[in-house]
């Protein structure tokens, strides 16, 4: 691969070439079509870095060149927010409504993609209201996220590809509807991902870590919570692993954390019935729920959830529902990013 890069700056007069948003940065920059394959082929590019200044960028935006990267140029990643508020629930000029797959903020469609210390946001509001929100969708192999915030409520983050089959009609409306099935890693490490009802969701292969998981306070269940009832405040993954893949979502050195009242939100769920997920060494927050997991009515014995050396408030090992496990030093083992990630491993 190339060892030069193209340089491009955002809201950065000082430096040339400079444009007033991110959208006219990255429709300025040629790049070839890009066959989506797993693993994807590494290709002769040069890499682009795009450097972002400060300031809040209300775009939605479409990435679609490989081996790219945003880069947040603030002093803080909060200095540099991307954001934009669509809701699944929004009626479109044809009558339907947007639904959950055309609500990105930001759209990742490539391989080779980074991101680092910036904001992702979609401010649509609670589930509760404008439906399912997404801040971040990405689809493609090795994309990797480091020191970033990804913002929102209900469906923050998007790990494609879709399922295979909807469960509704129109359930997958949107730009992977009718594309291919393929796989692709991802991994976040040091970010801060909040959100409330499934807010980590998808097929791909992700790996978390170092990360702050933040469960928000749905609006709905404010009131009950604050009069002292139990809520179901939400889910922190709803994972969709194809059958075939030997791991799906992998969070190791997390931090879970929230606003909501003890024992009122789930590690998972699983939105396919052979949905893989696995906590290492993570500090759970007093609202994990005692049971920790949900099995959405589906098979027990197809999906997979595990824990390993969980600890804090809310890591019950003895309480966790039945069809969950604790992994021994043995099976931990096995969940090293070079055997999750297949060899790639950005960290």
């Amino acid at each position: 691969m190339s060892q030069t890069a193209i340089h491009l700056y955002v809201n950065m007069p000082e430096h040339s070439p400079n444009f007033r948003t991110i959208g006219e940065a990255l429709e300025s920059i040629p790049y070839p079509a890009v066959e989506k394959t797993f693993p994807a082929p590494e290709l002769d590019l040069e890499p682009v870095i795009v450097h972002i200044g400060k300031g809040v960028y209300r775009e939605k935006l479409v990435v679609t060149r490989p081996n790219l990267t945003l880069l947040g140029e603030g002093e803080l990643r909060e200095d540099v927010v991307l954001v934009y508020g669509d809701g699944a629930a929004d009626v479109m000029p044809e009558g339907d409504k947007r639904g959950t797959f055309r609500t990105a903020s930001v759209r990742i469609d490539t391989h080779d993609f980074t991101a680092r210390h910036l904001t992702i946001q979609n401010d649509a509001g609670y589930g509760a209201e404008v439906g399912q929100a997404l801040a971040l969708y990405v689809d493609g192999d090795r994309n990797y996220f480091e020191d970033c915030a990804l913002l929102g409520h209900q469906d923050t983050l998007f790990t494609a590809p879709l399922p295979e089959v909807e469960m509704q009609a129109g359930g997958f409306k949107g730009p992977g509807e009718f594309k291919p099935r393929t796989m692709g890693r991802q991994c976040y490490r040091d970010c801060y991902i909040s959100g409330d009802v499934d807010f980590i969701f998808g097929s791909a292969i992700a790996y978390f870590e170092n990360c702050v998981i933040f469960s928000e306070m749905r609006e709905d269940k404010k009131a009950a919570a604050d009069a002292g009832e139990r809520v179901n405040c939400g889910y922190v993954t709803a994972a969709s692993t194809p059958q075939s893949q030997p791991f799906g979502y992998v969070f190791h050195n997390c931090k879970l954390e929230s606003s909501c009242p003890p024992d009122s939100v789930c590690l998972g769920r699983p939105w396919r019935e052979y949905a893989k997920t696995v906590f290492l060494r993570c500090e759970m927050g007093a609202h994990i729920h005692p049971e920790g997991w949900n099995d959405w009515k589906k098979p027990h014995g197809h999906f997979y959830y595990g824990e390993y050396e969980s600890y804090g408030p809310g890591a019950n090992p003895e309480a966790r529902a039945d069809f969950s496990c604790q992994l021994t030093e043995e099976e931990a083992a096995k969940y090293t990013p070079e055997n999750v990630l297949q060899g790639w491993n950005p960290m």
